[in-house]
């Protein structure tokens, strides 16, 4: 009985050590965390990247989701990227513009007219330079996602030009060009976490809020907003992100599958965007709520003097004005 205790103990030792030199027996996982309900497109793009990579690794790396805003909210996400308590997010590009200045770029107002144009940016020179920038903030850009173009939800009134906007508190992302946008257009805005905004709604604490369809719908604003305005104001991008710290973990080979996983889910989330913008006014209208669209034109107008913003273009310079009209100039061209 001794020796065959002494035997199975060595045995035991023996597969430990094996489990500990050759990591190939470890699964190693992933936490993505993002701020939107389960049902919303990012949530299915991660799913779609999580299978990905699971299957080319022969089930070594699992990536776990957490949607909700369960890890906190995107800023928080996003700075626990690089502190290493979280390896992945996807988010919008509200909270980046306090990591890589630059990504202000896409915040600015009736920027794309379209998504062809958006993609031309995005995929091209422009985007990928600014995409590399979070490399020298401890952050790893896997690809340019998209949340889609945005609109005004209110409780108050019907919105067909930008005077109806007048006196409406309304909620927006924690980003200068997108307060200076809305104050362009009358509105009072307030800056607000994603998590906080439904429960803000339902109590009136705001009036109002903008997004695109797909999260308007699964957040379910048409139970606490009446009025929808598709003004299409912001095109939102958004980023798949890895923490450096998590991406060194990863050897060559498996870094090569993060990255292919990662244009797969970026072209599927695409779709789906473009799909719920194409199916999801008539659902909302369903719900009850009154829909209108403005002519766009009053709005573009009123929204010039964000454009020559002294304090935008130097942000999106990041500290230099010559280099933020150069880059503002250059994604116009290149959008058109």
């Amino acid at each position: 009985m001794h020796r065959f205790f002494r035997l199975s103990t060595v045995l035991i030792g023996l597969l430990a050590a094996v489990w500990i030199v050759n990591p190939a027996f470890a699964k190693m996982v992933f936490k993505c965390g993002t701020s939107t309900q389960p049902e919303h497109i990012y949530n299915q793009a991660v799913k779609k990247f999580a299978k990905i990579v699971s299957a080319k690794t022969g089930g070594e790396i699992e990536v776990q989701l957490f949607p909700a805003a369960q890890l906190g909210s995107e800023r928080d996400m996003v700075e626990g990227l690089q502190l290493g308590s979280l390896e992945m997010t996807l988010t919008s590009t509200g909270p980046l513009g306090n990591f890589v200045p630059q990504v202000k770029l896409f915040n600015l107002p009736f920027l794309f007219k379209d998504r062809k144009s958006c993609y031309a940016v995005l995929d091209g020179k422009i985007g990928t330079g600014i995409a590399t920038r979070f490399q020298k903030v401890g952050i790893r850009s896997l690809g340019w996602f998209e949340n889609g173009f945005r609109n005004i939800t209110n409780s108050k009134r019907p919105i067909n030009k930008p005077a109806d906007l007048k006196g409406l508190k309304i909620r927006v992302m924690e980003d200068d060009v997108f307060i200076l946008t809305m104050k362009a257009l009358g509105a009072s805005p307030l800056p607000m976490a994603f998590g906080e905004l439904y429960t803000a709604l339902e109590q009136k604490t705001v009036d109002a809020q903008e997004n695109p369809l797909a999260v308007i719908y699964s957040s379910r604003f048409f139970e606490v907003q009446k009025y929808l305005a598709m003004t299409g104001h912001f095109y939102s991008p958004a980023m798949l992100l890895i923490g450096e710290q998590a991406w060194k973990k990863l050897n060559p080979a498996q870094q090569k599958i993060f990255m292919q996983a990662a244009a797969v889910a970026r072209d599927y989330e695409r779709k789906l965007s473009l799909e719920a913008d194409q199916s999801l006014e008539a659902k909302l209208k369903t719900a009850g709520m009154t829909i209108t669209h403005p002519d766009k034109a009053p709005f573009v107008k009123a929204v010039q003097s964000v454009y020559q913003n002294p304090k935008v273009i130097k942000a999106i310079g990041g500290g230099s004005a010559a280099e933020g009209r150069k880059l503002i100039d250059a994604a116009k061209a290149a959008a058109m």
